[in-house]
């Protein structure tokens, strides 16, 4: 009973600060614009933003699983359960957006030296660096142990040379944390190391990639000759490639969660349906084939956010099917482009402009909405690999043998 009333009063504490510290302006569907993205160029688009953000920094809230002593909010996982339920109740935005918050980080806490925790946690829990991500290369994607990106001994330094590509808002980031390799005499994945590279420093260039979408937010990131502090290596010296394993699983757990983080109010589907099926817009599709799609859709969505409970009771009780994780990120990333695939077949040519003119913020851009997510399938590694890896890892098929 003791437990069940500290849980009750967590509860009520947490919704009581989230009514007085979350403006009612930030507790709206967010959009792109209004982000708030940690690093020095820092913006806020009004007050209010900025006093959600402090008050959730102050208490610990933009990574409340961390410890304290590194700037976090030292909750349990139950606890942290709570107060992401009361957010939803309430609308409230997230007050931070880093890939330091999302993958670097919860590396650090397992990999990094007591120096490097200090160093770099409190900085991205408090919204004042911002983190790029540089893994993948022209000729080294999938097959991420290709890379060719190099990390040369120059004494108390690394010098680094070669380039990322897709490495997400660089031109906007402070820092970046790479994979490089240094030793390339044996297996490749022995030869692997993970650096922490200041993007302010000489020898670093960065060049925007247009993408399908109309947006920029991918570039292709130059090192030559950088030279990075040994201090900066995370983990050991050619053992990178544990490290990145650790990045790319809350990497895929991110691309997972993506409908969760949507900058945009969410079309219900449902009332799309019964709306626009009439219209003669569409593109001639029986709204018997549309209406079996969507039937489809819903119940594989439904086991999607099923299993995602799963994996999160499982880690309240710190026991969680390795396996399940593999599964959400195939599986939940492939929905969502099915899910928009619908909803194009149900606007019809009314979901090929880029602006609606009757109902703007509601149709605004989903033919580039659609663009964005065929990226999902790709990022934090293709769903090709990802079934690789589950039928290795999960379902522990054997290896297709050579044919004699």
């Amino acid at each position: 009973m003791k437990n069940a009333d500290t849980a009750v009063s967590f509860r009520t504490e947490i919704k009581s600060w989230l009514q007085k510290n979350c403006p009612i302006s930030q507790r709206q569907p967010i959009i792109q614009k209004e982000q708030i993205w940690g690093g020095r160029n820092k913006h806020f688009y009004n007050d209010d933003a900025r006093h959600w953000f402090e008050a959730a920094r102050d208490r610990g809230f933009t990574a409340p699983e961390w410890p304290a002593r590194y700037g976090g909010g030292g909750l349990s996982a139950d606890q942290a359960a709570v107060l992401r339920e009361e957010m939803q109740d309430l609308g409230c935005r997230p007050p931070l957006y880093d890939q330091g918050l999302w993958m670097l980080g919860p590396a650090l806490l397992v990999f990094g030296t007591e120096a490097q925790k200090q160093r770099h946690l409190p900085a991205i829990c408090r919204g004042e660096i911002r983190w790029a991500q540089g893994y993948s290369e022209p000729f080294a994607g999938s097959d991420l142990a290709n890379l060719q990106t190099k990390a040369e001994d120059d004494g108390d330094f690394f010098k680094v040379t070669g380039s990322k590509i897709w490495t997400t808002r660089a031109d906007a980031a402070d820092w970046i944390f790479c994979l490089v390799r240094t030793d390339d005499s044996g297996p490749k994945q022995q030869g692997i190391s993970f650096l922490l590279i200041d993007l302010a420093s000489a020898g670093v260039s960065i060049a925007p990639i247009p993408l399908l979408s109309g947006d920029s937010d991918f570039c292709q990131t130059f090192f030559d000759d950088v030279r990075v502090p040994k201090d900066n290596l995370v983990g050991e010296l050619h053992g990178g490639w544990a490290v990145a394993k650790e990045v790319l699983r809350h990497e895929r757990q991110l691309m997972a969660s993506f409908e969760s983080m949507a900058e945009k109010p969410k079309l219900n589907i449902i009332d799309l349906f019964n709306e626009h099926m009439g219209n003669e817009n569409a593109y001639g599709i029986s709204s018997t084939d549309i209406r079996s799609r969507l039937a489809s859709h819903l119940i594989r969505d439904s086991a999607v956010k099923q299993l995602g409970n799963r994996i999160a009771q499982q880690h309240e009780v710190q026991s969680v099917d390795s396996r399940l994780p593999l599964l959400m990120k195939y599986l939940s990333t492939r929905e969502v482009q099915h899910k928009n695939e619908i909803i194009l077949d149900i606007l019809g040519t009314r979901g090929l402009s880029l602006a609606s003119p009757d109902n703007p913020e509601l149709y605004d851009s989903m033919v580039k909405q659609w663009a964005f997510d065929k990226a999902l399938t790709i990022a934090g590694g293709t769903s090709e690999i990802q079934l690789n890896i589950i039928a290795k890892r999960a379902l522990e098929l054997p290896s297709a043998s050579t044919p004699e």
